[in-house]
């Protein structure tokens, strides 16, 4: 990460005000309007006030819960977002989001920003949202709209809390990856693979275990109606038709916001060295 670092003194900047200001608290809702700055502007806001920064100030604003060590505060009280969970900087003429945190970050839309992932944020308003288990954090995002539109240490601190997740079994834990490692990656417009995707995966994976489509669906069959219980739009039921991928991908978007996979997890397709898997 490149720009000014964080001092020891919380929201002190080390910016021109032309360049970097700490925006007044009584600042209206970012949809409303904003005061006057130039194209390509960063306005950002989250539990205890917030930050513009002008396009060309060098400047990458961090955010998470621990005040004194971050631009901008969200979800203070709660212990599952990271300390430092995120910053926004600006690359290419464009601001980037990057996720440094546990947890994912919600855009609009529902599309996640997992650990580890970056996403080139929209020249519009956008509500961010940390997702924590008992509750979502508000992170407020605004660029300026215009022409001008188009070295930070990511390790996880010891009192930052694990999302609770749900449990999987190994091999469970190995077909949901499977199925679900476009989500993983990720792609613009994600899709679960389809069962004979999966099974060729699974055959490459672990050689001379028989994988079929069938013993892949009905793996995350009894994985989906062990968590519909307490996760809606996981039955056939609840879902109007056609079903398509929609119960596939409402596992994949739980599993997602809840922790319980992730990126560091496709590992697990590079072969039976790093599984472990044993016959299901």
């Amino acid at each position: 990460m490149h720009g000014e670092r964080i001092d020891d003194m919380a929201w002190t900047v080390r910016r021109p005000q032309s360049k970097v200001d700490i925006l007044p608290k009584e600042l209206g809702n970012f949809a409303e309007g904003l005061p006057p700055a130039q194209p390509g502007t960063l306005f950002v806001r989250g539990s205890n006030g917030g930050m513009r920064v002008a396009p060309d100030a060098e400047f990458d604003v961090v955010f998470g819960r621990c005040e004194p060590d971050v631009h901008v505060c969200v979800g203070p009280n709660d212990p599952h977002v990271s300390r430092r969970h995120g910053y926004i900087t600006r690359e290419d003429s464009a601001w980037m989001l990057y996720n440094l945190g546990r947890l994912p970050i919600r855009l609009p839309g529902a599309r996640l920003v997992l650990t580890g992932h970056r996403t080139r944020l929209p020249v519009a308003h956008t509500p961010l949202f940390i997702v924590a288990p008992e509750q979502e954090h508000l992170l407020e995002v605004r660029i300026v709209m215009g022409r001008a539109d188009p070295g930070q240490d990511n390790r996880h601190d010891a009192d930052t809390r694990n999302p609770p997740g749900w449990r999987l079994s190994t091999v469970e834990r190995l077909v949901l990856v499977c199925l679900g490692q476009r989500y993983l990656r990720p792609e613009p417009w994600p899709q679960p693979l389809t069962w004979a995707q999966v099974a060729d995966e699974l055959n490459r994976i672990l050689p001379g275990q028989g994988w079929t489509a069938k013993r892949a669906a009905h793996i995350v069959t009894q994985t989906r109606k062990r968590l519909s219980p307490k996760v809606p739009g996981l039955l056939e039921e609840e879902i109007p038709p056609p079903l398509g991928n929609t119960l596939n991908h409402n596992l994949i978007m739980e599993l997602l916001a809840t922790s319980t996979i992730g990126p560091s997890d496709l590992v697990l397709l590079d072969g039976p060295d790093t599984t472990g898997a044993p016959p299901a």
